[in-house]
């Protein structure tokens, strides 16, 4: 299977493939097609005979490495600190990738490849002649290993439990799925009887959110239990403290603390605030973040279970809050992504506002195969945008047949996706920067 990157060269695309041959120095971009064909036989062709060096494949050996390490530090949100030795760098940094940056509103370099809509539907007659792109991907950065096919509505979440070689994902059609890291292959289907709300880890543990319950398994010990006491869908959940915190339909932000000596979870708090259902949770640096669709994030104090202030500065629903350092990252459908940082007051502000062109969906962070921290942005045009952090600067987009709303860093550089239909795609870092080969 080819797998293409594409580059931009004035307004054309370059669709580089795997050569072994070194090829010579070219001013024609145009890709040969009698080439491509395997059939050309000019020794000085006009055009481009070259390929891009093949990624190695495989959603098996790569899951050899143990832990998660390709995802952000859920540290929190704290004071600003001139002696800090962590924090990366000054609020005032965020946004100076753009160029033409004003106050505080970006305007990034845009990617503009246009995937083609008969591709994503299989249906495109044109093939290699199309002049929209027919991939998934437009980066530099990352290779598509391989598509998870399974679930029958889409993904919500994605679970890799300590200890375990199996990969466990939720989805609206009320089941989750185990998958064989090995081969890829799907290891068994368990049936919940209602749709997967969310799904996170935490150690051997997994809980999955379902209407008015909350299941949850121990990988190790074989033991499942099911927390009732949500009212409607459980939309996220989050760790700290030895508790967990689930967002429910309802408002309500329902805590249970865990047992050691039972091996069990026993209700703690139910957090009251939220005037609409709670659908994004973090915790960091002993706060609870909770976005809702009203609007509103709420800071909880994760000793006192208070509520210690409200921010209202997104207008539409904030669909996804996530710590990085020092810094609390938030998401809405009002086209946003918002940094924050603490004041030395301890009130939390806005320091930067990142425009979207669409609702944004999503958060997740991670880093690449060079230790750098990238943004991942899924937006509800079925695209998720790549940033790097603090700049903002674009580094690639992924393309969907429908919206991403999961996504999931992994050990060993990998990553994954799962959008509406219920497709799962397997992503890899690159460690080296593909180029073209010239004599």
């Amino acid at each position: 299977m080819d797998i293409e990157t594409v580059e931009r060269c004035g307004n054309k695309r370059l669709h580089h493939r795997v050569s072994s041959q070194a090829e010579p120095d070219r001013t024609n971009y145009n890709v040969c097609f009698n080439w491509r064909a395997g059939r050309c036989n000019r020794f000085h062709c006009p055009y481009l005979h070259s390929k891009l060096r093949q990624p190695s494949d495989g959603f098996t050996s790569k899951w050899a490495a143990s832990g998660n390490n390709g995802g952000f530090h859920s540290q929190g949100l704290i004071r600003r600190n001139s002696n800090s030795s962590s924090k990366p760098g000054p609020a005032s940094r965020w946004g100076k990738g753009h160029q033409g940056a004003v106050s505080g509103i970006s305007k990034p370099r845009k990617i503009q490849d246009k995937i083609c809509h008969y591709f994503v539907g299989g249906t495109c007659s044109y093939g290699e002649n199309c002049r929209f792109l027919h991939s998934w991907f437009v980066s530099d950065s990352i290779s598509l290993l391989t598509p998870l096919k399974g679930h029958q509505k889409g993904v919500a979440g994605f679970a890799l439990p300590a200890g375990s070689d199996k990969l466990y994902t939720g989805s609206k059609d009320e089941s989750v799925r185990l998958w064989d890291c090995q081969t890829g292959q799907c290891a068994g289907v368990i049936n919940l009887g209602g749709e997967v709300g969310c799904m996170i880890d935490e150690g051997p543990w997994i809980f999955v959110g379902i209407p008015n319950a909350i299941k949850a398994w121990n990988t190790q010990s074989a033991s499942d239990l099911s927390l009732s006491g949500p009212t409607g869908q459980v939309y996220a959940m989050a760790v700290g403290n030895e508790m967990l915190f689930a967002g429910t339909e309802d408002g309500r932000i329902l805590a249970w603390k865990f047992i050691a000596v039972g091996n069990c979870f026993e209700p703690a708090a139910s957090l009251i605030g939220h005037q609409l259902a709670v659908v994004s949770l973090v915790v960091g640096a002993m706060r609870l973040y909770s976005g809702s669709m009203d609007h509103s994030i709420r800071v909880w104090d994760i000793c006192t279970l208070h509520c210690i202030q409200t921010l209202t500065d997104h207008t539409s629903v904030v669909m996804s809050v996530l710590c990085w350092d020092q810094f609390l990252l938030s998401c809405s459908l009002d086209m946003t992504i918002k940094v924050w940082v603490a004041t030395k007051t301890g009130n939390v502000e806005v320091v930067y506002t990142h425009n979207e062109e669409q609702g944004v969906l999503a958060l997740c962070g991670m880093h690449d195969a060079q230790n750098k921290p990238v943004l991942f942005s899924s937006c509800n045009d079925n695209t998720v945008r790549l940033y790097d952090l603090p700049s903002f600067s674009e580094r690639g987009k992924i393309y969907s047949k429908q919206d991403v709303r999961a996504i999931q860093a992994g050990p060993g550089g990998l990553f994954f996706t799962g959008d509406g239909t219920g497709e799962i795609k397997v992503w890899k870092w690159l460690t080296k920067v593909p180029a073209v080969s010239s004599a």
